[in-house]
């Protein structure tokens, strides 16, 4: 069976006011383009009747499948969780509460099959958001493109579209949804555009992320540029740090046993303090032993890097509209007849 033109990801978290409106609008452009598709539903622990919708929507039409979760993991999850399932040569993710307009799925279709672009970021210029959320935004943006180097404006847009290669071969985790444009360019994915999207007023419910998602933001990108720069590479990092730290109490030694020697045997003179109670010596001594746990801690994690790492497992309670997972998929069925 021929693989779908596109795969349309969605995590849900308590949207079901929206879901059938939400379906009904993606079948539309897809018929109006003779797009042949699936579209991926990942309950993402939902408290509401999001899977009961999810289920009556993939029983009218096969082509909307469906994952759910046992407990609320995060949109990390929930992506990567599709990005494993997901079948179509383009992948489109956007989010559950219509603020994302499935009008754009055909442009940014088009920019990844014909213009050549392996991801393409949408960019919500004109936002229908209140203050409070897009001043914090401009900035978490501006600080992000200048530290990662990727020249995009909206790094949380939900909207976003990628080659089949790219969502095959990157790990999204924790909060770091964020930062797939940069999580891709340091996979060797660099052809990375930018398209001005329509951006919708929420129509029913409320946001699910608070302020609190900014703080976390920026500690998640500097965990992210650390680990694509030494994560196959640490003892660069750690080996680095020590022989500066080790340099610097082999100094202090060095000087501490000149005194001790020039006041012995030169000036004759005699040290004022013992070379114990010198605050130098603790110095120096310090400095050593951080070199030297340093040199440990970047030597243990090449041993690590050189393992293979085992991705986490989310855990799938249900599904529907699937019949078989990847064998490198990271799920698990735990429900029903499927285990």
């Amino acid at each position: 069976m021929q693989n779908p033109e596109l795969s349309i990801v969605i995590p849900v978290f308590n949207e079901d006011e929206s879901l059938h409106e939400l379906s009904d609008w993606i079948s539309r452009v897809m018929k109006a383009h003779g797009y042949s598709f699936e579209v991926l539903f990942v309950d993402d622990g939902s408290t509401d009747n999001s899977w009961m919708k999810i289920q009556e929507i993939s029983a009218t039409n096969p082509s909307f499948k469906g994952l759910k979760f046992n407990r609320n993991y995060g949109k990390s999850a929930a992506l990567q969780t599709a990005f494993r399932a997901s079948l179509g040569e383009v992948v489109i993710t956007m989010d559950a509460d219509l603020q994302d307009s499935a009008d754009e799925i055909p442009a940014l279709y088009e920019m990844i099959r014909k213009e050549g672009y392996q991801l393409v970021s949408g960019w919500k210029k004109k936002r229908n958001d209140p203050i409070t959320k897009t001043i914090p935004s401009r900035f978490f943006n501006f600080v992000t493109r200048k530290i990662s180097g990727i020249h995009i404006h909206d790094f949380n847009c939900g909207l976003k579209a990628y080659d089949r290669s790219v969502v095959k071969n990157i790990s999204v985790y924790g909060e770091m949804h964020r930062y797939i444009p940069l999580i891709a360019k340091w996979a060797g994915f660099t052809k990375i555009g930018e398209r001005v999207v329509q951006h919708n007023e929420r129509k029913y419910g409320y946001s699910k992320f608070g302020f609190e998602r900014f703080a976390r933001g920026f500690l998640d990108l500097l965990t992210i540029t650390f680990v694509g720069r030494f994560a196959m590479r640490p003892m660069h990092f750690f080996g680095t740090l020590g022989t500066l730290s080790f340099l610097a109490g082999f100094i202090f030694t060095i000087k501490i046993l000149w005194d001790k020697i020039d006041s012995v045997y030169f000036s004759q003179i005699p040290l004022k303090r013992d070379v114990t109670q010198q605050p130098l010596f603790f110095l120096a001594l310090v400095a050593l032993v951080i070199g030297v746990q340093l040199f440990v801690t970047g030597f243990l994690a090449e041993l690590i890097t050189r393992q293979s790492l085992s991705r986490k497992n989310y855990l799938v309670i249900d599904k529907v509209g699937i019949d078989e997972l990847p064998a490198s998929s990271t799920m698990r069925i735990v429900a029903g007849t499927h285990t």
